[in-house]
């Protein structure tokens, strides 16, 4: 395993166990340690609607185990498309949800950015070990 496949796989995990947490504490109804005031509030964006997948009592960040999971079972394998499509997911994913952080709910959790992050990460790591295509020879 090269280094940025153990690094990718380690951001991953990393992921993981970002969310299971999340996940533990939205179930156990107890906020994270984090600011409650001003423009970081974990608080308010967990306790929003936004924190549980439309129409049901599932946090998003069990979302985020799935998709960290199977983003650490992709990087057991070499880097490839698979790896840019699936990141690609994840920053999409991403955007959409610091746009209802900052415009819908105008807080930040550092928690959920903490998770943001990694993506980007994994993202970054997606692009830096894609395979090498044939140049167009002329």
């Amino acid at each position: 395993m090269s280094r940025p496949q153990l690094s990718a796989l380690l951001v991953s995990l990393a992921g993981v166990a970002v969310s299971i947490y999340l996940t533990l504490l939205h179930y156990a109804g107890v906020v994270p340690g984090c600011p409650l005031t001003g423009p970081i509030n974990c608080e308010a964006v967990l306790s929003s609607s936004y924190a549980v997948i439309g129409g049901t009592a599932v946090p998003t960040s069990a979302a985020g185990i799935i998709w960290f999971g199977v983003s650490a079972l992709l990087w057991i394998r070499p880097p490839g498309r698979a790896h840019l499509v699936w990141s690609g997911i994840g920053l999409a994913t991403v955007l959409y949800l610091v746009f209802i952080e900052i415009v819908r709910l105008g807080v930040i959790c550092l928690w959920c950015t903490a998770a943001h992050v990694l993506v980007v990460v994994i993202l970054l790591i997606a692009l830096a070990s894609r395979p090498a295509t044939n140049p167009v020879r002329e």
